[in-house]
């Protein structure tokens, strides 16, 4: 009896060449339904029609076509079990020897945020799995193919006669990720859209994941990475194709790194504060770029923050506020690299530079230096993105809303006895934005536009508050002080006094906050507290 082989694919990429193979090479039988039979039709292949093999039509508009004993029985009934070839003989059931299927595209089907809930219920597929699953769990005596990625090898090992059980273990184990993968984009998109399936707010609520959901992620390999976190921990990012980081192009430079893809996401989130795109007809979703920013960082924090007048004026000042520090950073700006931004670039070492758009002249300048990595990211990719933050710990995730939320200065309080000028409240507005992408305990100096001292992740704030002050140096005076979380005590404040800072904005809510308001007043400073910390661990 001749092999079969039964092929029903939505891709249909390689599908000719894979049954030309299979039929004329090693005298396979093909039998196949719906769309791929009439494509192997026209390409003058025989095929038997699954309708014609288990003598059953396709019904429910093409929803019943492979659930037959015939063609189940085929593909689970065990070669070396006497009780099932009696089965397959009584009910007249040829074996089936490979299972050529992918399933219908619920992914690209549901890309469209338009789609209807009917049409994305039609497109999940139930005969695929089910076929795909059964010739996995019999993959002693039965090779599945999943992807035309898999076509080639499949015919050399069957031309060499190697087609073990090795391969088809691993032909299965692929296969059982493919419907796992499938499930759970199902799962996932129903869980995220339950008002689409709903005919009021109340069943829309009831329809919710629920809080106590568990979590199930679905993300394919983005890329191997060069390395961990050191060099000798291999390291690999799985994304979501066309959603943040999954929507860069990286245009030049070397591999990415899992150091660089973090500071990079520190660099982007930080420089978004100040909008993202161009200065106008900006994706929905996205604050356009109205006023230029850059941003370096290193190790996760800012090193160096501006804004200006134009890229080249922002990235300058940027710098500017640490160039000791910037050497071998993150620059991310937040409008288009032009030619007078991308000469200052090359000025010194970088790793990686993040923008929304790169000019034909500073890809041509930025060419001069071929490791640096230059990275597209378009604002409709952040749209795309979830709001929510992963972190994984020993045995599990931590999940939390990303800290995102614009600056809300209806609920800020001057609680000194002086006003702050409308310059200081210029300079605390863009401290105050910038200290809550700082590692805690944070402690931001800036004036006009510009951080002038950072002080990131000290095990007590006034710690902070020394390196932040020691780095403005003589620029801290007339500058302001911003602190992500409360003052325990005031010596927080005589310390940015004795450095000249002249305003201070925190959280509040210290028990000891009147200690402080005190010390502001004594010594003529303006505090402002925000009702709000921002911790970032």
């Amino acid at each position: 009896m001749a092999p079969t082989a039964l092929l029903s694919v939505s891709d249909k990429q390689g599908l000719v060449p894979l049954a030309e193979a299979l039929h004329r090479l090693h005298g396979f039988r093909l039998l196949s339904s719906g769309g791929t039979a009439s494509v192997l039709e026209a390409a003058g292949l025989p095929v038997t029609r699954v309708a014609e093999h288990t003598g059953a039509p396709e019904i429910l508009g093409g929803r019943v076509k492979t659930l037959h004993p015939r063609v189940h029985g085929g593909i689970l009934a065990k070669r070396d079990d006497p009780s099932h070839q009696a089965d397959l003989a009584a009910q007249a059931i040829d074996p089936i020897d490979v299972v050529v299927v992918n399933l219908y595209p619920f992914r690209k089907t549901v890309a469209d945020p338009g789609v209807s809930w009917a049409k994305a219920i039609e497109n999940i597929d139930i005969g695929g799995p089910a076929m795909v699953r059964a010739a996995a769990k019999n993959h002693a005596d039965v090779a599945v193919l999943t992807s035309p990625d898999q076509y080639d090898a499949f015919l050399a090992a069957l031309a060499a006669g190697r087609v073990d059980g090795a391969l088809r273990r691993q032909l299965a184990l692929e296969a059982f990720r493919h419907t796992a993968s499938y499930d759970s984009a199902i799962s996932t998109w129903m869980a995220a859209r339950p008002e689409l399936a709903a005919d009021d707010a109340s069943q829309a609520a009831e329809a919710g994941p629920g809080e106590d959901a568990p979590l199930r992620l679905e993300l394919p390999l983005q890329q191997s990475l060069r390395y961990g976190e050191n060099p000798h921990q291999p390291a690999r990012w799985y994304s979501q194709d066309g959603a943040g980081w999954g929507g860069a192009i990286q245009l030049q430079g070397k591999e990415l790194s899992y150091n660089n893809l973090i500071d990079l996401e520190a660099a982007l989130a930080t420089v978004r504060e100040f909008g993202y795109g161009p200065a106008s007809g900006n994706s929905p979703g996205e604050n356009a770029a109205v006023q230029s920013a850059a941003v370096v960082v290193k190790h996760t924090n800012p090193c160096g923050v501006a804004t200006g007048a134009d890229p080249a004026g922002a990235l300058g000042r940027a710098l500017d506020a640490d160039r000791v520090s910037a050497f071998g950073g993150i620059v991310a700006l937040n409008g288009p690299v032009d030619g007078a931004a991308a000469s200052q670039l090359t000025s010194l070492f970088l790793e990686c530079v993040v923008a929304p758009a790169f000019s034909t002249e500073a890809r041509q300048l930025l060419a001069a230096k071929p490791n640096l990595r230059l990275l597209e990211l378009a604002p409709a990719a952040l749209a795309l993105a979830s709001g929510v933050q992963l972190r994984s710990l020993l045995g599990g995730v931590l999940v939390q809303d990303l800290d995102n939320e614009p600056v809300q200065e209806d609920g800020w309080q001057v609680v000194s006895a002086r006003q702050p000028s409308a310059a200081e409240r210029d300079d605390l507005r863009f401290a105050w934005r910038l200290v809550r992408h700082v590692r805690s305990n944070a402690i931001v100096v800036a004036a006009a536009g510009q951080s002038l001292g950072i002080g990131a992740g000290q095990m007590n704030r006034v710690g902070s508050a020394r390196l932040a002050l020691e780095a403005a140096g003589e620029r801290a005076q007339g500058a302001v002080l911003a602190s992500d979380g409360f003052f325990p005590f005031d010596d927080t404040v005589r310390l940015a006094a004795s450095h000249g800072i002249t305003a201070v904005i925190q959280p509040g809510g210290s028990m000891r906050d009147g200690d402080s308001i005190k010390a502001c007043d004594e010594l003529g400073l303006a505090m402002v507290t925000t009702g709000r910390r921002h911790f970032l661990h």
